[in-house]
């Protein structure tokens, strides 16, 4: 078989073997790894994974049942949150019907608004396609922007409104001063709120400011979301020049506004201290508030400089974003040596895997061996990303009681599936 040039496309080097290739099966194996310990026969055997320590049992002597009710209103509190979302989206839409002229034109706002909250949602899955997010919680996460924090901005909001123009006199400066002061604190502060739900209850989903940033793009995209399918029927005459300014010039404002707080509590998720959010999430949230003010600010006062805060600004965040992916990178790329330095990986092998055009390649060449190497090799380079961030995770002094067993699990999951892509199953 002749193999893709190297400069093209990955491929295990001539004579490929993994270090410890011998070593027996883990399933149901005594050989296998359990608390870091790698025993048997052949290449490998006897290696000790690098230790991290104890490895806590159930918080607090927690017995198997309590950690099972847990579990049980983990998931109550999850559909409570779906439809306490679902509920406010579906009053917000019912509302705004009632200004709209037709059932066509209705259809028309939300296709419109639907177009900024794809090209969001696609920059969001790029960020986040290493080590994607459970698909059921990011549902959790829109449906909180787009239903809860709306309804309850919608409300505080106008409330705000009409008491400073009962008390002025004047329901423009009314209006500029809810936009500048009561919208950030409002906004923001539910926003991020749903983030720190989604992290108190479901800890285990985040691992760092990546994951952070992920869950509070996604609910500030739902909130963006239901805020435009407003301003755009409450704007019918300028349609065409408000989905310019909020569907095409700035999709990513709010995205970027509730980001300083995910990312705060994402960075959190990395400290020793289990109440680290506490001082963490006020951070975040003040920074969100303060960008959020300023601009609004700007487009209240003085919208010709638009566009020259608007990009300087932009560009600011493209430059975070990129910086985190490659602390992310990097932290991956340590965690897999620590499990290469005991012969679970090759040098090689943890090249690919924590580079961009190196997991391009592996699949590339796993394709040219057919349907069934190219799902082990996603399998494989999943399995080899959820294995880094379990690892930091017991690092960062927070494994589960679980760990071994999860462990052991992924393993597995990467043995089996790095046997099927070489042809060895």
């Amino acid at each position: 078989m002749t193999l893709p040039p190297p400069s093209r496309s990955w491929a295990p080097r001539s004579g490929y073997r993994r270090p410890g290739a011998d070593l027996p099966s883990l399933s149901g194996s005594p050989a296998a790894p359990v608390g870091g310990v790698h025993a048997g026969a052949g290449q490998g055997a006897g290696v000790r994974l690098p230790g991290w320590g104890r490895v806590p049992g159930p918080a607090n002597g927690a017995t198997a049942p309590s950690l099972q009710d847990a579990a049980r209103w983990r998931e109550v509190l999850y559909y409570v949150l779906a439809f306490l979302g679902a509920a406010g989206l579906a009053g917000m839409l019912w509302l705004v019907s009632g200004s709209a002229s037709s059932v066509p034109d209705l259809a028309l706002v939300v296709l419109l608004a639907t177009v900024p909250l794809l090209v969001v949602l696609a920059v969001v899955f790029w960020i986040d396609r290493w080590e994607p997010e459970p698909v059921r919680m990011l549902l959790v996460a829109f449906l909180w922007g787009a239903g809860v924090s709306t309804a309850v901005s919608l409300l505080v909001n106008s409330t705000f409104a009409a008491v400073v123009a009962d008390a002025t006199g004047d329901l423009q400066e009314a209006e500029g001063l809810a936009a500048v002061v009561s919208a950030p604190i409002v906004e923001e502060t539910v926003k991020g709120l749903g983030v720190l739900v989604i992290f108190l209850a479901w800890r285990r989903t985040f691992s760092g400011a990546v994951d952070g940033l992920v869950y509070a793009a996604v609910v500030a995209a739902g909130f963006a979301f239901a805020e435009n399918i407003l301003y755009f029927v409450t704007n019918r005459e300028n349609l065409l020049l408000v989905f310019m300014i909020r569907g095409l010039f700035s999709p990513f404002a709010h995205v970027t506004f509730t980001a300083c707080t995910g990312v705060a509590i994402g960075l959190s998720a990395r400290r020793r201290s289990r109440l680290a959010w506490v001082w963490w999430t006020p951070v975040g949230l003040v920074a969100a508030v303060v960008l959020h003010a300023f601009w609004n600010g700007v487009v209240t006062v003085a919208p010709r400089y638009y566009l020259l805060v608007e990009v300087p600004f932009f560009l600011a965040c493209i430059g975070m974003v990129v910086w985190l992916r490659w602390a992310e990178r990097m932290t991956m790329r340590r965690r897999l040596d620590d499990y290469g330095r005991a012969g679970w990986f090759s040098p090689q092998e943890v090249m690919m895997l924590t580079t961009g055009p190196g997991r391009s390649a592996g699949r590339r060449w796993a394709r040219t061996r057919g349907p069934a190497a190219a799902t082990a090799m996603s399998r494989f380079q999943k399995g080899a990303a959820e294995l880094a961030q379990l690892r930091q995770q017991a690092v960062d002094g927070h494994a589960g009681y679980d760990f071994a067993d999860k462990e052991r699990e992924l393993l597995a999951r990467i043995t089996s599936s790095r046997q099927v892509f070489l042809g060895a199953a």
